[in-house]
Formats: structure tokens, C-alpha cells, sequence
């Protein structure tokens, strides 16, 4: 693609967005009877002075908005949550220029409501505009369209295994030319030493490194700066450290850029959209079953000397301390006398367990296998010790007795009150087996996920299985 179609489509595309815009807020403030296109072709048509400076201040403010988020970047290797992720920004930012113009042109029309009905609606309508685009682009890569011309700096494992991806993938839009090394083979172009006369010999838009760092520093900041100097895009091979786990992000910290390996969920939009849920959720059923729960801990009281509610120290998030709450189904010196009990532990690994625990009380019988015993926790879900979904956590004498570092995996994300283990077997399942859950529930998590495991929690919960 030639540099003055692509800056045709990028003008193209800002045209787009910015008519989307305008249409999201005259939808919104239409849709809620504010009468917004009226008011305005009246005020153009009277050549109304607020008028006229409320339009010029939000079609610059949008435009603004978008270019300050890097909208119009290559998003050819981006995956669609990341795109989801720029338009929820932008959105939010295109809403923000709304409301500090509302003030300033005196559109007092443009009530709350209709700046959540532009925010939903420029949300929605940008991302479609975005998933079509994909589409199409991918479809005009798959037919030799749109393509950019690239060569792989190495010849190793890493090069040879990036020069597959792109030929497998015909829809990322990458022609490979050739490589470039010290070691002859097929298909290379010259050494490394002649980068700067292959990059000015040949049609070249893109440099993928992928040279071991440790043997090939000096050669590679070389080869960057050679293509920055001649304007070429330069990728290197992020594996820096033959990580089999952690994914790595590029991010800035200030003026600095930096590569950060993240090895559990990072704390994108889906994270915020999470905590939340667990907010609105966990506030939402202390509330309905604040009856409930004051019935229970007046059983508690009547039929056991001592507090309705047991607090214990648990393990967060990367180990941080909690004081987790539970309503008390064991004697009052419960934790005192695990001690003499320690040789009838039936649990594998560092967790206690006993299917018949002398120190439980009658009522608590009934509470560990109805789960009610749990329900205090959303005290600690609401306050952010505690998520819906995650790993349980953990007290401190059973992290006393890991006995391997890779365990510690498990805190890299916040605990939760329900997660696989839940439901599937709960106090049946192994140690070993319960911390392969706990790490596949981190490498795979997702909202959808999250959601999977809530509604399969209650049937596991109803059935009773596994419980203590």
C-alpha cells in the first residue's frame, strides 16, 4: 500500500469516527427527548454564537481525543480486547469534552443521562466500526492486499520460527523478503554488517530482530539505529528471557521505555470492570441477605457459647495480610487445639482437613455443608481483600509448609470466595490437583470465565459435594 492510499484511508477513517461522534450524541440526546438536532440547526440557522463555538470545541475536542490516544496506529498485530480496550478509553474521553462544553455553551439540555446514552452508544458503534475494519483488512491481506514488505534480522530457531508465524498467518498482511545475517543460508540477503545498503537496495517497511540479546547487543542497537535512521519499523522478539509463562508488554515509565513480563492477569479494563462487578455484587446481596445473615448469627449465639463471627488471617494478593471473615462453626478454641489434631490430618500437602473434626459445632456442621459459613466474605469482597472469583486464600500455618517456590503463583492474583476447586469436588480434590486448578484458572482467566464459574458455583453448592 503506497504511503498516500494509506493516508487517505487513515483521513478517511478519522471522517468516520468523528461523524459516528456527532451521530451517538444526536442519537442520545434525540432518543431522550432533548430535541438536540432542532435546537441546533435553529442556532446555525440564526447564527448563534454558542451554537456555532459548541460545535467547533467538540468536533476539535473529539479529534483531539482521539490522535492524544494513538487511535490511528497500526493495529495489524493487535488482538480485539485491546481494541475494545482503546475505544472504551476513547469513548470516555470523547464524553469528558462533552460534559466540560456543556457548561461553557450553556446546553444545559445535555442532561446525565444523555451523556451515559452517548458514552453506551459511541462505545458500541466505534467498536463495531473497528471489528468491520478488521474484517476487511484481514480479507484484502488474505488477497495480497495491504501487505507490508518485511525482513528477519537471524536465522535461528527465533527467526525461523517468526518467518513461519507470518507465512501461516496470510491475514496480518507481512511479505517476507528475506533474512539477514552472518551465517549463509537461503534466502539471505547479506550479513549484518550490510544493513544499511540492504534496507536501501530493497522495498522495505519492517525489521523483525530476532537475535539472541546476550551474544548480539552491540550488533542489534546497530541494526536499530540504522533503521531508524532510513525511517523503518523495528519489532523485536520479546522472548527475552525464554519464559515459558509470563507475557511481556511494552509499556513507558515516564520518558523510559520499559518490557514488562506479566505472568497473572493484567490490570486492564476487564480487571476494573471485574472489581466492580464484586462491589456492586457482593454490596447488592449484603443488603438482601442481611436478614439471613442476622438469623444465622443468633443461632450461632444461642446453640454456641462465644462470637457469631470468626476472623482469621489469610493471604492475599502477592501475600498481602487480611483479616477474612467466616461465620464460627468450630469451638472457641478451635486454632489452640489444631495442634493436638495435626497426626489425623486427611488432606495432602500443607492444608488441614477433617471430614470429622471434634471442634466443629452442630450448627456448624450444617453451615460448612450448606456454605453459609461463607457468606461473611462478602464483607471482604466489598472492602477488596476478596474477589467473587479467584484461588482461596490461604492461612498462614498452610503457606508455612509449601515446600516448592512455583507454588507461590497462586497469590499473583486476589483470592476469591469461589473459583474451579468450587465446583469441581471442593474438600475432595487433592492439594496437587487443587493447585493446578488455581494456576489454570490464572493463565486462562477471562470475564467469561469468571461468569462460568459463578453459575456452576450454586448447583455445587445446592448438591453439597465435597464439603467439611
Amino acid at each position: 500500500m503506497t504511503s498516500s492510499l494509506r493516508t487517505s484511508l487513515t483521513l478517511t477513517h478519522r471522517l468516520l469516527d468523528i461523524a459516528i461522534i456527532c451521530a451517538a450524541f444526536l442519537f442520545s440526546a434525540e432518543s431522550l427527548g432533548a430535541n438536540a438536532l432542532q435546537d441546533l440547526l435553529s442556532g446555525i440557522r440564526t447564527y448563534q454564537f454558542n451554537v456555532g463555538l459548541g460545535i467547533a470545541l467538540l468536533l476539535i475536542g473529539w479529534q483531539v481525543s482521539l490522535s492524544s490516544l494513538w487511535f490511528y496506529r497500526s493495529k495489524r498485530l493487535s488482538q480485539w480486547q485491546e481494541e475494545c480496550g482503546d475505544v472504551i478509553k476513547a469513548a470516555s474521553l470523547c464524553t469528558l469534552v462533552l460534559a466540560a462544553v456543556v457548561p461553557v455553551v450553556e446546553w444545559y439540555w445535555v442532561s446525565r443521562s444523555v451523556l451515559i446514552g452517548f458514552w453506551i452508544s459511541t462505545s458500541t458503534w466505534l467498536f463495531t466500526l473497528r471489528l468491520l475494519k478488521r474484517l476487511v483488512l484481514r480479507e484484502f491481506r488474505k488477497r495480497g492486499r495491504n501487505i507490508r514488505r518485511v525482513v528477519i534480522v537471524g536465522t535461528g530457531p527465533r527467526a525461523q520460527q517468526m518467518a513461519t508465524l507470518l507465512e501461516s498467518h496470510p491475514e496480518l498482511g507481512y511479505q517476507l523478503i528475506g533474512f539477514v545475517d552472518d551465517v549463509p543460508a537461503k534466502n539471505v540477503l547479506g550479513p549484518l554488517s550490510k544493513m544499511a545498503q540492504i534496507l536501501t537496495d530493497n522495498i522495505i517497511d519492517e525489521m523483525m530482530i530476532a537475535l539472541p540479546i546476550r551474544t548480539f547487543y552491540e550488533e542489534m542497537a546497530t541494526i536499530a539505529r540504522i533503521a531508524e535512521e532510513q525511517g523503518v519499523t523495528v519489532r523485536v522478539h520479546s522472548d527475552l528471557f525464554n519464559l515459558r509463562l509470563a507475557r511481556v508488554v511494552a509499556e513507558q515509565l515516564d520518558e523510559l521505555p520499559v518490557v514488562s513480563l506479566y505472568t497473572g492477569p493484567r490490570g486492564n479494563w476487564e480487571q476494573g470492570l471485574k472489581r466492580m462487578i464484586d462491589i456492586i455484587a457482593s454490596g447488592t446481596l449484603l443488603i438482601l441477605l442481611s436478614p439471613l445473615l442476622l438469623l444465622i448469627a443468633a443461632i450461632i449465639k444461642i446453640t454456641s457459647p462465644g462470637p457469631a463471627i470468626f476472623s482469621q488471617a489469610r493471604l492475599g494478593y502477592n501475600k498481602r495480610r487480611f483479616k477474612m471473615f467466616k461465620f464460627r462453626t468450630m469451638v472457641v478454641d478451635a486454632e489452640q487445639r489444631q495442634a493436638e489434631l495435626e497426626q489425623m490430618n486427611e488432606a495432602g500437602g500443607p492444608v488441614f482437613k477433617m471430614k470429622h473434626d471434634p471442634r466443629i459445632t452442630p450448627t456448624g456442621h450444617f453451615l460448612r455443608r450448606t456454605s453459609l459459613d461463607e457468606l461473611p466474605q462478602l464483607i471482604n469482597v466489598f472492602l477488596g481483600d476478596l474477589s467473587l472469583v479467584g484461588p482461596r486464600p490461604l492461612p498462614e500455618r498452610d503457606f508455612q509448609r509449601f515446600d516448592a517456590y512455583w507454588l507461590n503463583r497462586r497469590f499473583s492474583v486476589k483470592p476469591g470466595i469461589t473459583c474451579i476447586w468450587q465446583i469441581s469436588g471442593r474438600s475432595n480434590t487433592s492439594f496437587d490437583h487443587w493447585i493446578r486448578q488455581d494456576l489454570e484458572y490464572i493463565d486462562g482467566w477471562s470475564l467469561l470465565l469468571d461468569i462460568k464459574i459463578l453459575f456452576k458455583t450454586i448447583p455445587a453448592v445446592l448438591r453439597g459435594t465435597g464439603a467439611m
